[in-house]
C-alpha cells in the first residue's frame, strides 16, 4: 500500500495567523484512521500548538515538505512559499475575484499546483461543510458583551485574547451583569449565528419570539434571532418570498430600524451579498428613538450593509466609537456614540480551540471525500486549478478576472 504524505504548513501571511488545520491528537488520529497516511509538520514559532506538542505524541516536525503530496493550510500562501506540482487546501480568497489576491492564483497556475478552497467546498445540497464560522460567532458574541461593559461601565470582562480557552471565557462570562431591560437583537444563522448563540444562551437572558421582543415589556433580560424574511421585506407590500429575495434583493427593503429602537446590543452574523439592501442604514442610527449602544458586526462588511461599521478592528483594539449624525469614528464613551465591535479574525482570539473546531469538520466532511470515495463530487467541485496549471471546470468564470479584466 502507497503512502500518502499530508504536511502541515507554516502560516507565512502577514499579520500572522497562529491557527492550525490539525491539533496534534487530530493528526494521530488521522493516521489511525487511515494508515496510508504520514503526517508531517513544518517547524513554525507561532503556531497555537507548539513543536514540541507534535513530536511529543509521534508525529514527525522538520521545515522540508517536499516529499508532501498534500498539503494543508489556513490562510493564503506567500507566493514564494508553494511548492510546485502539490495539492494544497486553504482559505485562497480568490473564488470572489478578489483583485489582492489575483497574483497568488496566476502563481499557483504557473506552479501548476491544486488548489482545493476550503471555502468552496459544499455537499450535495450546495451547503459550506467547513470553515472556522462557529468560533467567529462564538468570539464576537463575547465581545459584544466586553464592549458592552465598557460601554455601560456595568462590569469588566477578560479580553477574549488574553483567555487561555473557551473555558476560561465561559468563566469571565460570569461577571457580566445585565440590568433588567436590556435587549439584544441577534442576525443570521449557520455556523457563525449559531456559534453566537453558544455564548447568548451561556448568561442569564431570556429567548423571545421577535414580534413578543417588539411589541411587549419585559422585566427581564430578554434576546431575539432574526432570520432573513424577519429583518427584510418586499417595498410594494411588506411580504416576501425567499427564492424572489435572493434572485430579486433590489425589490426588498431593511425593517430593522424597528429592532434598532429596541436594543441596547445588536450581534450581526448575516450572510450579506452586495446586491441586498441594507440592514442597518445611517437614517435608523440617526432616529433619537433608537436604543444601540453596541454593534459587534461580526460579518465585518466594510461599506456595506452596517452603517457604522466605517473600518475592521484589531485584536487588542477591537472597539471604536461611531457618530451616527457625522458618520464618523468618534470615542465610543462620547455622549450618543455607538461603540463598534469589528474585528476581523476573530477565531484567531481562540486558536487553539478554533483550530480543534475546524480540525474535528476536516476529519469528519473533508478527509473522507478527499482520500476516499466522493459520490457527490465535493473534492471536484471544490478544486479550482488542476495539477495540469488550469482551471478547472467549475472555475472557468475566472478566466477574466486572472487576465485582470476585472
Amino acid at each position: 500500500m502507497s503512502v500518502t504524505h499530508i504536511g502541515i504548513i507554516r502560516e507565512g501571511k502577514i499579520p500572522p495567523d497562529f491557527r492550525v488545520p490539525l491539533s496534534p491528537a487530530q493528526c494521530v488520529q488521522l493516521e489511525k484512521v487511515y494508515p496510508n497516511v504520514k503526517v508531517t509538520v513544518q517547524a513554525s514559532p507561532i503556531r497555537c500548538f507548539a513543536d514540541e506538542a507534535y513530536t511529543a505524541i509521534g508525529i514527525d516536525v522538520q521545515e522540508d515538505l517536499s516529499h508532501c503530496d498534500i498539503l494543508l493550510g489556513v490562510k493564503e500562501v506567500p507566493m514564494a512559499q508553494l511548492i510546485a506540482g502539490k495539492t494544497y487546501l486553504f482559505f485562497s480568497h480568490t473564488f470572489k475575484k478578489q483583485p489582492y489576491n489575483r497574483a497568488l492564483l496566476q502563481a499557483i497556475l504557473h506552479k501548476r499546483i491544486r488548489l482545493i478552497d476550503y471555502e468552496v467546498l459544499k455537499d450535495a445540497q450546495n451547503k459550506r461543510i467547513i470553515g472556522f464560522g462557529r468560533y467567529a460567532g462564538v468570539v464576537g458574541a463575547y465581545n459584544a458583551f466586553l464592549t458592552y461593559g465598557l460601554k455601560s461601565g456595568a462590569y469588566s470582562i477578560k479580553p477574549a485574547h488574553l483567555c487561555a480557552d473557551r473555558k476560561e471565557v465561559e468563566a469571565e462570562l460570569k461577571k457580566v451583569v445585565l440590568p433588567p431591560d436590556f435587549k439584544l437583537v441577534l442576525t443570521g444563522y449557520g455556523r457563525v449565528g449559531n456559534g453566537a448563540r453558544e455564548i447568548v444562551k451561556l448568561l442569564p437572558i431570556k429567548e423571545v419570539d421577535p414580534d413578543v421582543y417588539l411589541h411587549q415589556q419585559h422585566q427581564e433580560a430578554v434576546f431575539t434571532h432574526l432570520d432573513t424574511h424577519q429583518y427584510f421585506c418586499r417595498q410594494s407590500d411588506g411580504g416576501f418570498d425567499k427564492k424572489e429575495f435572493y434572485n430579486q434583493p433590489e425589490l426588498y427593503q431593511s425593517n430593522f430600524g424597528a429592532f434598532a429602537q429596541r436594543s441596547n446590543v445588536y450581534i450581526s452574523c448575516h450572510f450579506w451579498s452586495s446586491k441586498s439592501p441594507f440592514i442597518l442604514t445611517q437614517q435608523m442610527l440617526q432616529d433619537p428613538t433608537h436604543s444601540l449602544q453596541v454593534v459587534a458586526d461580526v460579518s465585518c462588511d466594510i461599506a456595506g450593509p452596517i452603517a457604522c461599521t466605517l473600518r475592521p478592528s484589531k485584536i487588542g483594539s477591537s472597539m471604536y466609537g461611531y457618530d451616527p449624525h457625522t458618520n464618523t469614528e468618534v470615542d465610543m464613551h462620547k455622549p450618543g456614540a455607538i461603540a463598534v465591535m469589528a474585528v476581523d479574525n476573530l477565531p484567531c482570539e481562540l486558536s487553539k480551540d478554533a483550530s480543534e473546531d475546524f480540525g474535528s469538520e476536516l476529519l469528519r466532511s473533508v478527509f473522507p471525500v478527499l482520500l476516499g470515495p466522493d459520490p457527490d463530487g465535493i473534492i471536484f467541485r471544490g478544486t479550482q486549478t488542476t495539477l495540469e496549471g488550469q482551471l478547472n471546470d467549475p472555475f472557468q468564470y475566472l478566466v477574466t478576472y486572472l487576465d485582470g479584466l476585472e
